[in-house]
């Protein structure tokens, strides 16, 4: 995510109905994912980063602003070049806010789903390159899980506890040769089989 002053709160955005319709696409996640990580950027800056052309990542930069997901970046930009920015650092929303619509709710399903696919994808990259980092860093990797038998309440508790932590890690001033760091985590009821 772009550097913040330190202290700075993020910009936190609670998703409606039709901003997650319109991010379930999967150049438009990419778009806000690389706007949020690098910060702002131009279509063509971005359509390169991405692999696409200009004129896809332009329509699909307007259909995220027009929800209010993107912003042009005024203070970037100049000219002709039209720097684009994450209008938020923090999409939220529950499972539960789209009861009743069904297609915000197939929408979301899909963005989460998209988001477990590219948790993924960030582990793979760094398995594969992690033997030409620096020991340091390798050491303080770590991947794990835990079974838990928890009630509804109890895994909520123990989410706002893990937060508040890391809250207090971003929130803190970044160190010289500090680097971005990705932290996932998620705890939802052990499915033994995906067909019950």
């Amino acid at each position: 995510m772009e550097k913040k002053p330190s202290g700075a709160e993020p910009r936190v955005v609670h998703v409606d109905a039709r901003q997650i319709r319109a991010l379930a696409h999967p150049l438009r996640v990419q778009l806000l994912g690389a706007l949020r990580t690098n910060g702002p950027a131009t279509a063509t800056d971005l359509a390169a980063e991405l692999d696409t052309n200009t004129g896809a990542t332009s329509y699909h930069l307007r259909q995220l602003a027009e929800v209010g997901l993107v912003v042009e970046e005024p203070a970037e930009g100049g000219g002709r070049r039209r720097y684009w920015r994450a209008a938020h650092d923090i999409s939220s929303w529950q499972p539960t806010d789209f009861e009743g619509d069904p297609e915000a709710q197939a929408a979301a399903d899909w963005v989460q789903s998209r988001h477990f696919q590219y948790v993924a994808e960030y582990a793979q990259r760094w398995v594969a390159v992690q033997h030409d980092r620096p020991r340091e860093w390798r050491e303080a990797v770590d991947f794990s899980d835990a079974l838990l038998t928890l009630t509804p309440s109890q895994l909520r508790a123990l989410n706002e506890e893990l937060w508040a932590v890391v809250k207090r890690y971003r929130d803190a001033p970044a160190a010289p040769d500090a680097e971005q760091v990705i932290l996932f985590a998620a705890g939802f009821p052990l499915v033994r089989d995906a067909t019950r």
